[in-house]
Formats: C-alpha cells, sequence, structure tokens
C-alpha cells in the first residue's frame, strides 16, 4: 500500500546544553529516546538538524564588551569611526554597537533607510514618498530626519531603534552623530576609519569604501576573527551572526561544525543501520508579510551539513503536468501518467517547463528554513529537527 504521508518535520527536545558538554551525543540520544517513545523509525536519508544556538554554547563561544572594544580599538584606531548600515536589533546588535563604541572617541552611526538590510523599517515608503525624499540620493541628519518624520517605533518590538542606538553609544562615554544614507561613501565625509555592520552585502561595500579613499576599513566578520585576550571567536564570520548574551556578552557564531555533523551520521548510523543526513541550522530564509522582516541576520543558513544536503531540488511541477501534458487524463490513468514521467525525469531540469515554479533554492536554505520555523526562537524547548520524507516524491 502507498505511503499517505509525505515530509514530516519534528521538533526533538533535548536537556538543556552547557560548554564543554559532549553535543552529538547529545543529539543522537534525543533522537532515538523520541524514536522510541513516539513510536517512528529512522529511515535512509532522513534528516537530523541542531541549531547554531546550542552548537555555539557548547563550543563556550562567547566574547565580551571588553574584548569586542579592545579589537574594535586596535583594528580601526579608537577616536572617530563609522559605523555603517547596522540592522535595527536589540539581540543581535546592541551588545555589539556598546563594544563598538567602548573602543572609540566618536562614533558617526550611519543608518541605511526606509528600512535596514534585513528589512526593519525606520520609515514605511509612504512616509518616505510623502516627505518628497529620494533615499538613493539624499542625505539625512537626525534634525532634519525628526523634522520629517518625528519618533518612529518598530512595528513589533515598539523601540525608537535611533534613539536607542544613540543612547547605547552615549553611554560608553563615546560621542554620536547620527545621519541617514545609503550611498556607503558618504560616511567618507566624516571619517576615514569605517566599520560595515551589513551582512549579506559586505563585500561589496568594503570594496566601494576602499575605492573611495577610507583608510581603515573593516567588516564585523573582521572583528573577533581571532580571540581576544582568550575570547571567543569565528574565523570566518567574527561579530556575524553573533546573538546578546548578557547585557555585556554575546554568543558568537558556532566554529568549524563539519566534525560535528559526521559524528551525528555516524553515530546514527551505528546506532540504527540507517543512513542519516545532518546538519548545523542558523537563520531560515523566509519573510515576515506584515512587518516586512526577511530572517536573515546569520550569514548563512547553513554552518555545515553532511554531502547529502549540497545541490538544489530537481523537481516536476505536478500541477503544471495535470493541466496540460496530462490535460485529457484522470484518476488510475493520471497518477499513473504522472508516476511515469517522474521515474523517468531528467537528472538537470533547468530550463524545462515541466519544472517551472519549483523554485530551485539550495536544498540546504530549504531544509533550514524548514527547521528554524519548527525550532522557533523562544520556549519550545527543540533545538533538534528530525525530518523525514523531504527527499521522497509522488512515486513512493
Amino acid at each position: 500500500m502507498e505511503r499517505k504521508v509525505g515530509t514530516v518535520v519534528r521538533g526533538i527536545r533535548c536537556p538543556i546544553v552547557r560548554e564543554g558538554d559532549d553535543l552529538s551525543q547529545i543529539v543522537v540520544d534525543s533522537v532515538l529516546e523520541a524514536a522510541e517513545q513516539e513510536g517512528f523509525s529512522l529511515r535512509d536519508r532522513d534528516i537530523v538538524s541542531v541549531t547554531e544556538s546550542v552548537v555555539a554554547r557548547a563550543q563556550g563561544n562567547y566574547a565580551s564588551i571588553d574584548a569586542i572594544a579592545a579589537d574594535v580599538k586596535q583594528k580601526l584606531g579608537g577616536e572617530t569611526i563609522g559605523v555603517i548600515f547596522p540592522i535595527l536589533s536589540r539581540n543581535r546588535f546592541s551588545v555589539c554597537l556598546k563594544g563598538i563604541a567602548r573602543g572609540a572617541k566618536k562614533v558617526i552611526l550611519m543608518l541605511s533607510y526606509p528600512s535596514d538590510e534585513v528589512g526593519n523599517e525606520l520609515v514605511s515608503l509612504d512616509q518616505i514618498d510623502a516627505a518628497g525624499i529620494n533615499p538613493y540620493s539624499d542625505v539625512l541628519t537626525l534634525e532634519k530626519y525628526r523634522e520629517l518624520f518625528g519618533e518612529n517605533k518598530h512595528t513589533f518590538t515598539g523601540v525608537d531603534y535611533v534613539q536607542y542606538y544613540g543612547d547605547l553609544v552615549r553611554a560608553e562615554g563615546a560621542e554620536c552623530d547620527i545621519i541617514f544614507a545609503n550611498d556607503s561613501r558618504v560616511i567618507l565625509d566624516y571619517t576615514k576609519n569605517v566599520l560595515c555592520c551589513d551582512i549579506h552585502t559586505r563585500a561589496r561595500t568594503k570594496k566601494i569604501l576602499k575605492a573611495g579613499g577610507a583608510e581603515r576599513v573593516c567588516g564585523l566578520d573582521d572583528i573577533l576573527n581571532a580571540s581576544v585576550d582568550g575570547s571567543g571567536y569565528n574565523e570566518r564570520f567574527g561579530l556575524l551572526g553573533s546573538n546578546k548574551s548578557t547585557e555585556d556578552k554575546v554568543k558568537l557564531f558556532p566554529r568549524e561544525c563539519t566534525p560535528l555533523v559526521e559524528d551525528i551520521q555516524k553515530k546514527l548510523l551505528e546506532a540504527t543501520g540507517k543512513h542519516v543526513e545532518a546538519m548545523v541550522y542558523g537563520d531560515g530564509a523566509f519573510k515576515d508579510p506584515v512587518g516586512k522582516i526577511w530572517e536573515l541576520a546569520d550569514p548563512c543558513v547553513s554552518v555545515a551539513n553532511t554531502p547529502g544536503l549540497n545541490g538544489t531540488p530537481n523537481e516536476i511541477k505536478l500541477k503544471y503536468l495535470a493541466d496540460n501534458d496530462f490535460a485529457d487524463l484522470s484518476g488510475e490513468a493520471l497518477q499513473k501518467a504522472i508516476e511515469g514521467r517522474i521515474k523517468d525525469k531528467k537528472e538537470n531540469l533547468v530550463g524545462d517547463m515541466a519544472s517551472q515554479g519549483t523554485t530551485p533554492r539550495r536544498l540546504t536554505d530549504l531544509i533550514g528554513s524548514l527547521c528554524d520555523l519548527t525550532s522557533g526562537s523562544g520556549d519550545k524547548g527543540t533545538p533538534i529537527i528530525h525530518i523525514q520524507g523531504y527527499f521522497d516524491n509522488f512515486t513512493n
């Protein structure tokens, strides 16, 4: 009898993870205990994924404001620095900004508008239109911004980030001027020492600033890319992907995770005889339709994964076949015709009309989004995700 259930996603609970814990064993034990309790068994090509947050915690990858300040001061001179294009987030940037301000005498904070890189709005497009402002060319001072738009609180958090970020900088003893612009070169009118805080556009921003005459340019990925006085670090991403841990400490993105996913795969194979794929995931890649926020504050979705998760889907659109190629069929004849087309599909369907609308994103981005939505970011207590049937199709 054919299976009536396709993809199944389960959030798996586990003990609270602490620094130094054997995380691969915790993941394996938790999945096996859940399988026994809930009455399911693992299959070949199941996926077991764990959130980057608990991986970093097990690694003890933390850093203090003082460590951030020391690195910023050493790399950018400790005088007046431009801090450009940060995202508007208490969790993602507030503690980083404290450390940055502590490592400088003056901060020129340049915010992109009407929204930050991931969609958090300072002002709406309607407000921009009403004010007759061109955000691609117009540079606003804080005074002009307030004159035009007044106080604007975030849709979800209720925070006026302009006031909040300025207060954070001044509380660390640094002066703070705030401007609003979308051309990175504007900051060079104020200082030649710049910290680029954008995430996915950072390489281009740094390139433009260097070509424009900046003397010292760093990205968040260049701060704490090595340990400072024994602090945590991330050699690839630095402060990118960090989260607030306490008021004076951040949890950094986890370091090398390939050995972890390989060990999880190996242990599950030994315990069950099944070849399971494994992954460490960060933020998903999806957009909130109300707040217009992209869930893309981490520098990547998959921190590490086993090779079986590389690549993109190679799928045929069932509704295309039903409405076009087999429009004259129905019932069992239609089902058999579609099953035959799936079984005979080419290894690469790029450009094939029957695949249009299947969104060939990377598997790790799709799976990471599924994991992130399932685990949530609050008190669900399921940092491990088990996915079954993801690679099935209509013929299985």
